[in-house]
């Protein structure tokens, strides 16, 4: 029997949580440790304010995710999680228009952040090789500039401090990381760093779903319109467990949504179609209009510093943190755990640590463009301007959208990448992009496609 081997997890949310399970099937123990008490029932965690907003999974991050922890988007459902059929049951208005609702084609799952958390913690903490420290922060790494060893915590209820080797440590403490810091302390550089700002604010509000509703309501999502605007402006509609209603206005700087009750119905009012404040105007509020100021897309280069020690690795948004109004946060970290397991397996805990760090920005790189590329089209978004190449490859992207909105085949190419599932290699397959030079089949609808029972909601 070989040496025990301990990892240490800073930090409990979805990235560490998953890490930790992966981290079970190469070292002897794992300490997750946690800044706040994590809770045992499903709701938001003390020190995520973003977790009482809108999240969804896409279908290639539940694909990650139970790769990782089997049978956890049907334990999902079981607790009241939506399946959400992308396009049937997912209603999008583009630039151009809305997209049809063709057969489903990928899917997302709709659920509070709470209930997704609790899911995936009760799954991950069931196993014995796990222990957590709660109301512990870590102050700093262990090591030397070739080898971390361990980290020092810091008690925040005693004030004491200890040190607490591991073969590995991995930091999953999100976008407020000081792995920089740490790293530096070690006497590594500084690595280069990217942050691309567009200056959205969000306003959610949950609803209970009015009784004509039925269980199987679509998800509504007014897109922004770069193309016409020069600000974001936009809104979702996400139904979850207990038939609640999750809705989100988005909006940047000079455009962002109120926090009052009068000032989010108005704005949903203002939205490039008015289904949204159509459809809450009768369903009960379950809790105030609450704001939260997005930070921005930002990408920490560790995986391009010229040395990196072994026994260390940073994923989640501690590495890369994307605007989370492309819904691609949640599968960041399933695909980024999994990214942490492919390189503990080809060269284990002690071994390596530079390349696993590469693989796992690699499964960040597909939402990064995707995120930066549409931010960077508003001038108020803080970044570098677009370069021609950039410019027609947005104007590429715009023309695919505008061909999905009536060609199916189009439509499952473009939803494919978005949603993670598939390689954006699929949009350039001859069969595309001849039907991208076509063009769509017919003029897109300037209305949402509902059903006769969907309309009545609407309309009631």
């Amino acid at each position: 029997m070989g040496k025990p081997t301990h990892a240490v997890v800073l930090g409990g949310g979805l990235a560490g949580t998953l890490a930790a399970a992966v981290l079970t099937r190469h070292t002897t123990s794992v300490t997750i440790v946690e800044r706040d008490q994590l809770p045992d029932h499903p709701v938001p965690r003390a020190g995520t304010p973003q977790a009482h907003h809108t999240h969804v999974l896409l279908s290639g991050g539940a694909h990650a995710l139970d790769q990782l922890l089997p049978g956890t988007t049907r334990e999902l459902l079981d607790h009241g999680a939506q399946y959400i059929g992308v396009p049937n049951r997912l209603l999008m208005l583009f630039s151009r228009g809305w997209l049809e609702r063709f057969d489903e084609m990928q899917f997302i799952i709709g659920a509070s952040r709470g209930l997704l958390d609790r899911v995936v913690r009760r799954r991950v903490l069931a196993d014995s090789h796990i222990t957590v420290r709660p109301n512990t922060a870590a102050t700093g790494l262990l090591g030397s500039p070739h080898r971390v060893t361990g980290v020092r915590l810091l008690d925040r209820r005693t004030g004491h401090t200890d040190d607490l080797p591991a073969d590995i440590v991995v930091d999953a403490t999100g976008h407020r990381s000081q792995a920089v810091t740490w790293l530096t302390a070690l006497g590594l550089p500084t690595p280069t760093e990217e942050h691309i700002d567009p200056q959205i604010f969000y306003t959610t509000r949950l609803y209970r779903m009015p009784s004509l509703a039925r269980d199987d309501f679509p998800e509504i999502n007014i897109m922004p319109d770069p193309t016409n605007t020069d600000h974001v402006r936009a809104g979702v509609l996400v139904p979850i467990e207990d038939r609640q209603w999750t809705v989100t206005l988005i909006g940047s700087r000079d455009h962002r949504p109120p926090t009052s009750e009068a000032g989010f119905a108005a704005y949903a009012r203002d939205l490039r179609h008015p289904i949204i404040a159509d459809l809450i105007r009768t369903a009960e509020p379950l809790t105030a209009p609450r704001g939260y100021r997005i930070p921005g897309n930002r990408r920490r280069h560790f995986h391009r510093m010229p040395t990196w020690p072994d026994g260390f690795v940073v994923l989640g948004d501690a590495a890369c943190t994307v605007n989370p109004i492309y819904g691609h946060g949640m599968a960041i970290a399933a695909r980024s755990a999994l990214a942490l397991d492919t390189g503990l397996r080809r060269h284990g805990p002690h071994h390596d640590a530079r390349r696993t760090q590469r693989d796992i920005a690699r499964a960040a790189d597909l939402a990064w463009t995707m995120a930066t590329t549409q931010d960077l089209r508003y001038p108020t978004t803080t970044g570098p301007r677009p370069n021609a190449l950039a410019r027609g490859r947005q104007r590429f992207l715009d023309r695919i959208a505008w061909t999905a909105t009536s060609r199916p085949s189009v439509a499952a190419a473009q939803l494919g990448v978005y949603t993670l599932a598939t390689s954006p290699t699929r949009l350039l397959t001859p069969h595309i992009l001849l039907s991208v030079m076509l063009g769509p089949r017919r003029q897109a609808r300037t209305d949402p496609p509902l059903t006769t029972d969907e309309q009545a909601v609407r309309d009631q």
